[in-house]
């Protein structure tokens, strides 16, 4: 039965076989991986023998969890004006935008879509970025290096951290596509210089995760995320071990702080730091010890010297308060850019209260400054 359907599909819409084709149950259409620039044969369970009903798992990074409407799927994959062509007895063409669910119990062939067109699959935008770097491409595009990208890949990181403050909403969609953007243009670059591709970028991280949840993926056992988090760091260490060959003497091998950037914002890399050495062990047993140690280094502080040591003694404060975060679980980023937040909207009330009285704010003492701080701070709990 296959065979007269690619055989009908060949003959009478002039399928193209020398780039593969997709052969989908049509019951299983939600949880079939299809790649729209490829030609699809779409074939009810029936006609290919299958009688017994179908358990279909809506995939995983393709379709929404609450998409399992077949023709919403095609949808998403295709323009709403695409032709689709039904096979056997009365042949007909349709659009992707008309089909019904009555119309995926006949086989149906999906021609192919354009590459660039078919950017709902993982390998729409790496053709794009390589057609948009060759000679006939983007001016722009074809003068960008790995160091030329480098600003771009931090203010769009910065901009997906911004719009999670607001969930999972179409903005964050946006901004992560926009990041996505930069891992696609180094692998990218690195293709073209013969070094790795997409496919080595994902392996890696594929392999990776899957070795470090032996919970998941293996018999290990991990019942707390904190069993997880030790479990990680372990792996992590034995992988360090393994890079250098395991010689504990050797002047190479890399401990547990290695690997986090320097580039990193200061008060991010001093929690990384901190959560690392507590998973292997180097951590105070409650915050009682932390918090006597802030005010150890707010006394070290206080009778500092010098700029010289009171510069390294407000860092030791930093530091340590930045632990206090995290023994209670705050990601102490997040809290200060709240606070950030806070101030700036607290502050700007008070201007616009300055500016209500029609004097400017150096002409006012701090008392009277203070006041309307705490006025700003009334109105904002009152909203």
């Amino acid at each position: 039965m296959l065979d007269e359907l690619i055989g009908e599909a060949r003959s009478r819409w002039g399928i193209d076989l020398s780039g593969g084709l997709q052969v989908v149950v049509a019951e299983a259409l939600v949880g079939t991986p299809i790649e729209a620039s490829r030609p699809v044969l779409i074939v009810p369970a029936a006609m290919l023998g299958v009688s017994a009903p179908i358990a279909v798992k809506v995939l995983p990074g393709r379709h929404r969890a609450d998409r399992q409407d077949p023709t919403g799927v095609l949808g998403r994959l295709y323009p709403p004006d695409h032709p689709v062509g039904t096979l056997g007895p009365d042949p007909a063409t349709t659009m992707i935008g008309d089909l019904t669910d009555d119309d995926l119990r006949r086989p149906l062939y999906v021609a192919p879509i354009a590459p660039e067109l078919a950017v709902s699959g993982p390998w729409g935008m790496p053709y794009i970025s390589d057609r948009l770097r060759q000679p006939d491409g983007c001016p722009w595009d074809r003068e960008q290096t790995h160091e030329s990208l480098r600003k771009h890949l931090l203010e769009e990181a910065y901009e997906v951290y911004d719009a999670l403050e607001g969930g999972a909403t179409p903005a964050l969609a946006e901004e992560l596509g926009d990041l996505l953007l930069q891992v696609v243009l180094h692998a990218q670059l690195a293709a073209e210089a013969g070094i790795f591709d997409l496919a080595d970028v994902q392996a890696s991280i594929g392999r990776k995760i899957v070795r470090r949840h032996p919970h998941v993926f293996g018999d290990s056992v991990a019942a707390t995320a904190a069993d997880v988090t030790r479990q990680w760091e372990r792996i992590k260490a034995t992988e360090r071990e393994e890079e250098v060959g395991g010689g504990a003497d050797d002047a190479t091998r890399k401990g547990a702080l290695d690997g986090i950037s320097r580039s990193m914002p200061a008060l991010a890399a001093s929690q990384e730091m901190q959560e690392r050495a507590a998973a292997i062990g180097y951590d105070w047993p409650d915050i009682g010890g932390v918090l006597a140690k802030v005010a150890e280094e707010l006394g070290e502080l206080a009778v500092a010297p010098d700029a010289t040591n009171r510069r390294e003694e407000f860092g030791d404060l930093l530091f340590v308060v930045t632990n206090v975060g995290r023994k209670l679980g705050i990601e102490t980023e997040a809290a200060l850019r709240s606070a950030n937040d806070k101030f700036r909207s607290r502050f700007q009330r008070v201007e616009r209260m300055v500016g209500e009285r029609g004097v400017a704010m150096r002409d006012l003492d701090f008392a009277t400054l203070d006041t309307l701080w705490d006025a700003a701070k009334a109105e904002e709990r009152s909203r």
